[in-house]
């Protein structure tokens, strides 16, 4: 006999009937549960989790006229399923663009036909996200969010929407949020990420005598890698300018400039040949995240995999785990430094 599950997170949008039969429901569909196992007596569920036995009763019976499961008079209740059951997932991303198709191409490829994927978008937004999360609440089995809000906004705010999430089908992508617990997350830690990043090419780095960070405040842009460099330029004794945009600038030699928006990444490149100055000997760049364009222009770059995160999202879903993973980061060298 397994047991069912070890806690139940109660909903108030749901009856307590439902929100268990629903918990249960998700279990089989995931495969926690195998086609014909027992399941824990109505006596031994309520015992456990503190419910009524009539409350397990009714789930159970629920659960029963649903095919899910069927009960053996004398014996109690066993798993059907539905062998042909897909896993439902409604990944909440913070906005669209060409390295979170990356990851949304990942995720469903590595899934495959196990499950089927939805996509929103909360526009770095909380009251966004819980608009969304409100209206599908309890219709999928997995929640993947990208925890990506306005600079400034009060954290409160969203960890309060989380929360509404079951923990168990909560997965936090690309950042983590602190004070959430038993959900799982593939994150970046965006101040260690670029300051390691920098560390390792100190060697091409020693031919500038100043970094400029490119840091757009109106794309909200995580404060962390402004952090990362400031403290790389503190502990190399590096000069560091940080200016919000391209327009502002006028070019110098020995500047490495470190870009993390595509429109300043191509004024920039415009400006440098316009002056008659070399990439990688008067003037450095390194931008932030992996594209062809950067690979064709031959540009540096600090980036995430975002394959890999993708596939690590997937995996969660389909082992049905509860991972805190920092995802895989890396420096592409090229001829820009």
């Amino acid at each position: 006999m397994s047991a069912v599950m070890r806690e139940i997170n109660f909903n108030q949008s749901q009856s307590l009937v439902h929100y268990t039969a629903d918990v249960i429901r998700k279990k089989i569909d995931r495969g926690d549960y195998g086609r014909n196992e027992k399941l824990l007596s109505i006596n031994t569920y309520s015992k456990q989790h503190s419910i009524s036995r009539d409350t397990i009763e009714k789930a159970y019976i629920l659960l029963k006229n649903e095919g899910y499961i069927r009960s053996v008079s004398g014996k109690g209740y066993y798993v059907v399923g539905n062998a042909d059951k897909k896993l439902k997932v409604l990944l909440i991303f913070n906005k669209l663009s060409a390295y979170k198709k990356i990851i949304y191409d990942n995720i469903v490829a590595e899934l495959g036909n196990k499950a089927s994927v939805n996509l929103c978008v909360h526009h770095y937004n909380p009251a966004t996200l819980d608009e969304i999360i409100s209206q599908n609440l309890g219709s999928y089995h997995y929640y993947v969010v990208m925890p990506h809000f306005f600079t400034g906004c009060n954290d409160v705010l969203y960890k309060d929407v989380l929360k509404k999430v079951p923990e168990n089908q909560l997965i936090l992508l690309d950042k983590d949020v602190p004070g959430l617990t038993r959900h799982s997350s593939i994150f970046q830690d965006f101040e260690r990420d670029i300051f390691e990043a920098l560390v390792n090419i100190n060697d091409k780095l020693e031919k500038y005598h100043q970094l400029a960070l490119i840091f757009p405040p109106d794309r909200n842009h995580p404060e962390e890698v402004k952090d990362g460099v400031i403290k790389y330029c503190k502990e190399h004794k590096k000069k560091l300018k940080i200016v919000s945009s391209s327009d502002t600038i006028s070019l110098k030699k020995g500047t490495a400039y470190i870009v993390l928006k595509e429109g300043d990444l191509a004024h920039l490149i415009k400006m440098v040949r316009k002056a008659g100055l070399e990439l990688g000997k008067d003037i450095g760049i390194i931008s932030f995240n992996e594209t062809i364009f950067k690979e064709l222009l031959d540009i540096s770059v600090i980036t995430t995999d975002f394959e890999a995160m993708g596939k690590a999202t997937a995996l969660n879903i389909l082992n049905n785990t509860n991972n805190i993973t920092r995802n895989p980061f890396k420096v592409i060298l090229r001829s820009s430094l």
